[in-house]
């Protein structure tokens, strides 16, 4: 399969978004005086499952970006050698 130029950039932006969203979140989420994340110190149910929102898009946006990064070095490789 071949990715176009803007599919791949497209792709390789939404994997660095995920991250940069996803570790303001996480810095916040530890941070959280709010009662939600941390209840006596001891994380909560809600901690638990946004820490696991957050591993998973991770994985996903690192995936996602390799895939874009992979159709751009393969456009880039097509252009010189043609």
């Amino acid at each position: 399969m071949k990715l176009s130029r803007p599919v791949s950039w497209f792709l390789l932006a939404f994997g660095v978004w995920s991250w940069v969203i996803w570790i303001t979140f996480v810095k916040n989420l530890v941070k959280d005086g709010s009662g939600l994340a941390f209840e006596n110190g001891d994380p909560t149910a809600y901690f638990w499952v946004h820490l696991l929102l957050a591993v998973v898009s991770f994985v996903l946006g690192t995936v996602i970006g390799g895939i874009g990064l992979r159709g751009l070095r393969a456009l880039s490789r097509t252009s010189r050698t043609s």
